[in-house]
């Protein structure tokens, strides 16, 4: 399964450690929990980046990272039926759990989790810890511009 990061270009080196996500915490994760997030196109890695943007601020230092699982490697599925009807909406506990478990119990390298920015779509978290990561790709970053009309006010 293909997907797809995006970030700034200090930190592409870093972009296959989640060293952020360990930091500060996601959507999916408690602080001190290391994940990795990612799309599973670059269109959505796109909205992902940009609405967690200053407002109106263009960045100039960004990069898309492309990365490949294995077919052989198993993926997990968030159920959508698990979830609290205002999952979207948050980052509540509830949310950090169903990460946390997933990445503490090992099972799978890759987690398909559903995006809050597009209903209907999917992200997907990396556990860098699993055994089996070092099978998974990450290509050279490539500039990554947003159209300049996204920033008009």
């Amino acid at each position: 399964m293909r997907f797809w990061r995006i970030c700034r270009r200090r930190f592409a080196a870093e972009a296959g450690r989640g060293e952020g996500a360990y930091l500060y915490g996601g959507r999916w994760n408690s602080r001190g929990v290391r994940v990795i997030y990612a799309s599973t196109s670059l269109a959505l890695a796109a909205v992902e980046a940009f609405v967690n943007l200053e407002p109106r601020l263009q960045p100039n230092d960004l990069v898309s990272i492309e990365g490949e699982i294995p077919e052989a490697l198993e993926i997990e599925r968030v159920g959508l039926e698990a979830l609290p009807s205002h999952w979207a909406k948050s980052r509540d506990e509830s949310l950090h759990r169903v990460g946390d478990e997933w990445i503490h119990a090992g099972r799978t390298v890759a987690l398909l989790a559903p995006a809050a920015t597009i209903p209907g779509e999917w992200n997907i978290l990396l556990n860098p810890t699993h055994a089996e990561f070092a099978r998974v790709r990450f290509s050279q970053p490539k500039v990554f511009k947003f159209d300049v009309r996204m920033f008009r006010g």
